[in-house]
């Protein structure tokens, strides 16, 4: 196997090497010795490779500043304006997110509806608070509804479910569902925004033993983190697609959501690992205290 081939076909320098069974020192004293390139250079390619891999295994979303985290997490010092301009000379770039719209609101109920999160983002363990939302895909012939639960102690994604309607009775299966996943022994806050289906009588009898929260009148942005998540989804995932079906956007919707957000894409709230690398050791060092 040529080293070069193997390079255009293993992006990441680490899998290149172990493919044909090479060191990285024995790559550069290679590269060096046939294409009479300083070590600066080679770093700089090798470098690249790792960013170019990253950048792939993100779905392309990744921009500078992930990367850089990925890198360093693996031992690399490396700045964010040094990958940036790596990134414009591979000819590769981060998703940009756009400004989200809110969903419809009831006024009905706004002098008995409190919010009790009031911004309070950060939760210190997962099932204290989730918030709850819904927001519209396009498709071919109109749109389909998408409905997220997100744990905010990771931002994790523990329910979603895809509708062709706002019915709150596509709601309550998704929460049952959810408690269920979840095994609930303690109360816990659930937030939402005031549109219909959160202020019905069948979503306080499915959420009776929650505490339920509401954002203030005109502020959205007390549901940020939820609404965020749908912004990036469309951003990130969904605005590539042209999308013909219901089961189209269903399948695009578990793709980015369970595996690509849930388990690999970082989040800076998350200390840059995932969702669910999050809870996962938190549950660790719970058990470790048990133990202990």
């Amino acid at each position: 196997m040529d080293v070069q081939h193997a390079l255009e076909s293993h992006p990441s320098i680490n899998g290149m090497c172990d493919y044909v069974g090479i060191s990285r020192s024995g790559y550069y004293q290679r590269e060096k010795r046939h294409n009479h390139q300083s070590p600066r250079k080679l770093r700089k390619k090798f470098i690249q490779g790792e960013i170019k891999a990253i950048w792939l295994k993100s779905l392309c979303i990744y921009g500078a500043g992930k990367i850089t985290q990925e890198l360093r997490s693996k031992g690399y010092k490396i700045a964010e304006r040094t990958v940036g301009k790596y990134m414009r000379e591979l000819g590769i770039h981060a998703v940009y997110l756009t400004p989200w719209t809110t969903t419809t609101r009831n006024s009905k109920f706004d002098k008995q509806l409190i919010n009790i999160l009031d911004e309070q983002f950060n939760p210190l363990r997962p099932n204290a608070v989730w918030c709850i939302d819904t927001t519209y895909i396009p498709v071919h012939d109109g749109f389909v509804y998408l409905t997220s639960i997100m744990d905010l102690y990771s931002r994790r994604i523990i329910g979603w479910d895809l509708s062709e309607t706002l019915e709150v009775s596509n709601v309550i299966p998704l929460i049952e569902k959810t408690k269920h996943s979840r095994h609930i022994s303690k109360p816990l806050i659930m937030h939402s925004d005031r549109g219909s289906q959160f202020t019905s009588e069948a979503y306080n009898q499915v959420t009776a033993n929650m505490t339920l929260s509401y954002p203030k009148k005109a502020y959205p942005w007390d549901n940020a983190c939820i609404e965020s998540f749908h912004a990036l989804i469309k951003c990130e995932w969904i605005n590539r697609f042209k999308i013909h079906s219901y089961s189209e956007a269903k399948r695009l919707v578990f793709q980015y959501t369970e595996t690509f957000y849930n388990t690999v894409r970082i989040h800076s709230h998350c200390g840059f690992k995932s969702p669910k690398q999050l809870e996962d050791e938190y549950q660790t060092q719970i058990q470790n205290l048990v133990v202990a």
